[in-house]
């Protein structure tokens, strides 16, 4: 499987921005400001089947589908995981079906973030990329 030259883009940057930061404070902190950039979620997707299964936390997750490209709208009671759930809206969003289920995304390891996570934080954040992959399977299939 190859990435798509888009998602190696995003991820590049998420790295450049985390390698600026010298402490893991500094870096949660840049989470928490992903988050608190996030649009906030409409009250009407804020329902129980948009909540994602396996995270501490209550994410709501969405997606739609437009010109063969799925988009992602999200929101957590969680500033951390809100910033989580960014990181990965900027690199999944906007993008085929096909280049989402082909993500590696390298760059959570690559900023440490598996490590630095709590072992709940860590399985809500496997969670969310399962999710965001499964909406495009779903779109996938209807696009075929």
């Amino acid at each position: 499987m190859i990435e798509s030259a888009a998602i190696a883009e995003r991820e590049a940057a998420i790295v450049e921005a985390f390698a600026l930061l010298d402490t893991w404070e500094e870096k949660y902190e840049y989470i928490i400001d992903l988050g608190k950039q996030l649009p906030p979620l409409e009250e009407k997707y804020k329902v129980a089947d948009n909540i994602i299964k396996g995270c501490q936390s209550t994410v709501w997750l969405v997606a739609s589908f437009s010109d063969g490209k799925v988009y992602f709208k999200a929101d957590s009671d969680a500033v951390i995981v809100k910033g989580l759930v960014s990181l990965l809206i900027q690199v999944l969003s906007g993008l085929s079906p096909d280049e989402i289920l082909q993500a590696q995304l390298g760059f959570l390891q690559e900023i440490g973030m598996m490590s630095h996570l709590a072992q709940t934080r860590s399985n809500g954040l496997r969670a969310m990329i399962q999710q965001m992959k499964h909406y495009a399977l779903a779109f996938q299939s209807i696009q075929s």
